[in-house]
């Protein structure tokens, strides 16, 4: 709209300076011809035009303001350039035309004013303000139009929100904001607020998971400990047997106590995500310290632990857990695997990975149980006589979950081989340093 705006007025200037021009051009002229500016002088030149020029308009009055000579009414002397209106057009059987020209005042009083048809320009004109005011009404309908189309489409949009909000607050908990896969900035609104509702999803459903397993297994032991002491109470009559069933209690109270700290601590891991606590961490050097702090305890099994790794093996992660995930996985393969056993803790670089492998040769796991152990309080039904309350692996997951790593337990042919592949931060330096020493 703006540049048809620009282009009519530059087009109206063109042509007023073009009529301009053409009034100007034939004043001087006529004063050229006559010789005199007075209006004895102008007679015969303006008759003269009046007859050889139709297209311009002549008017000769004298000091009386008479009309002596042309083809215009009666004008009101006046100098300079001027527009006509219909009042002061030629005779009245003539086609009547706008007039733009140019008045001279004589020598002798007289008046002189040569004018032209300006019809055109007064079309343009108005043709040009016919344009915008039609533009300007269109561009009014498009814009309330696309408006109401855009507000009914942004507010369809923003109750698709609100309607997946309520729904959420009345429980369902895994209700999303659906996405229409246009890629604009409301899907990416609702990719960022399904993700922030993802993860509260897990927070909760961890938080019920918690609940739930609190009830369940603290139930057991805590039985226990009022059998023992109403036993205590009612049955026991020395202060000897009395000490030992206190003893028992506290053995009890101690296990519940353990497996509370143990849900709290895997609630917190499950909850947590990678933060400024994270830091690099070289498993070489985390892994040849705890296997000198398990050695002993392997050679009171009479088993074999066996390490084999690279020269360093960087990652980013919490020093703390890690030592507590491999520790978890050794302590499983040493209460799990029978005297004479080998166990093997292995680092290896692969494509954009550390790959961590903690395996033995012992009884191993069924392959329909090999993910079912992953679940908290899972125990089968050979390791019920060891110590333990079914919480390990699933420590062992979740840490591993936020180091953005994967655990995968596989046969070992015979035994168990856990496969723990976490993100690494030096691989090219790691390749480069092997190929140099080989």
């Amino acid at each position: 709209m703006l540049i048809t705006v620009l282009t009519g007025f530059h087009n109206q200037h063109l042509f007023e300076r073009q009529i301009r021009r053409a009034i100007t051009n034939e004043g001087k002229e006529t004063l050229a011809a006559a010789g005199q500016p007075d209006v004895a002088h102008f007679l015969p030149v303006v008759k003269a035009l009046v007859r050889n020029e139709p297209g311009f308009f002549y008017l000769l009055q004298d000091r009386s303001e008479s009309v002596v000579a042309g083809n215009m009414l009666h004008l009101r002397p006046v100098t300079g350039l001027r527009w006509l209106s219909w009042a002061h057009r030629i005779p009245r059987d003539t086609h009547q035309v706008t007039i733009y020209g140019e008045g001279y005042q004589l020598s002798d009083g007289g008046y002189y004013f040569v004018g032209i048809d300006a019809s055109q320009l007064t079309q343009l004109r108005h043709d040009l303000w016919n344009t915008v005011a039609w533009s300007f009404l269109g561009f009014m309908i498009l814009g309330l139009a696309g408006g109401m189309l855009l507000s009914n489409a942004v507010l369809k949009r923003i109750e698709s929100i609100s309607m997946t909000a309520r729904s959420i607050m009345r429980g369902n908990i895994a209700r999303r904001i659906p996405l229409r896969g246009t890629g604009d900035e409301f899907d990416h609104l609702s990719q960022s607020l399904n993700a922030m509702l993802g993860q509260n999803e897990t927070l909760i459903v961890s938080l019920r998971q918690v609940s739930n397993d609190i009830a369940h297994d603290m139930r057991s032991p805590l039985s226990r400990l009022r059998h023992r002491l109403e036993r205590a109470k009612d049955r026991e009559d020395t202060v000897d047997a009395l000490k030992e069933q206190i003893d028992l209690s506290i053995d009890e109270l101690d296990k519940a106590l353990e497996i509370f700290a143990s849900l709290l601590d895997l609630a917190q891991i499950e909850a947590r995500t990678q933060s400024d606590e994270f830091c690099t961490v070289d498993l070489v050097v985390l892994v040849t310290e705890m296997a000198e702090i398990y050695q002993p305890i392997v050679e009171d099994h009479r088993q074999v632990l066996r390490v084999r790794h690279p020269p360093e093996a960087i990652v980013t992660g919490q020093p703390v857990l890690l030592r507590q995930m491999l520790a978890n996985l050794v302590e499983n393969a040493i209460h799990h695997t029978p005297s004479g056993s080998t166990i093997t803790i292995e680092i290896a670089i692969g494509k954009g990975v550390v790959q961590l492998v903690v395996c033995d040769n012992g009884g191993g796991i069924p392959a329909g149980d090999l993910e079912r152990v992953f679940d908290r309080f899972v125990r089968l039904d050979n390791s019920r006589s060891e110590v333990g309350n079914g919480l390990g692996l699933s420590m062992v997951r979740a840490i591993v979950h936020l180091h953005a790593g994967t655990i995968t337990l596989n046969d070992n042919r015979p035994g168990l081989r856990s496969l723990i592949v976490l993100p690494c931060e030096n691989r090219a330096r790691i390749l480069a340093d092997q190929s140099s020493g080989s």
